[in-house]
């Protein structure tokens, strides 16, 4: 039975490529269109749309926004979590705390 290789490192951040790099055209697509919509939002407010109109298409936002975020950690636990934890304890102890920070920030928003 074969062992993987060691992950590569590189950069300053001691990791090897993002976890996101695979999807990173599917990302850029979603980021696109929720800047359309903030753009929506915004003209919704100059064309003094109904209150409730506009707070559905920021509820939207947010939540395209919170799915983004959370794709992203995702991609960050099975990448760059994973490739630190093969690096040994220190490393991964320190990427499991930057994980668990972002976690928090993402519960809090």
């Amino acid at each position: 039975m074969d062992t993987p290789p060691a992950p590569q490192v590189t950069g300053a951040e001691g990791h090897t490529t993002h976890g996101y790099i695979s999807d990173k055209d599917r990302y850029l697509a979603r980021l696109k269109r929720i800047e359309g919509q903030a753009r929506g939002i915004h003209r919704m407010v100059d064309e003094e749309q109904y209150c409730i109109d506009i707070l559905t298409q920021i509820s939207a936002l947010t939540s395209a926004l919170r799915n983004v975020g959370l794709g992203l950690l995702d991609d960050h636990m099975k990448h760059c979590v994973l490739d630190a934890a093969q690096l040994g304890e220190d490393a991964a102890e320190a990427k499991l705390k930057e994980a668990s920070e972002a976690i928090a920030r993402l519960v809090r928003s």
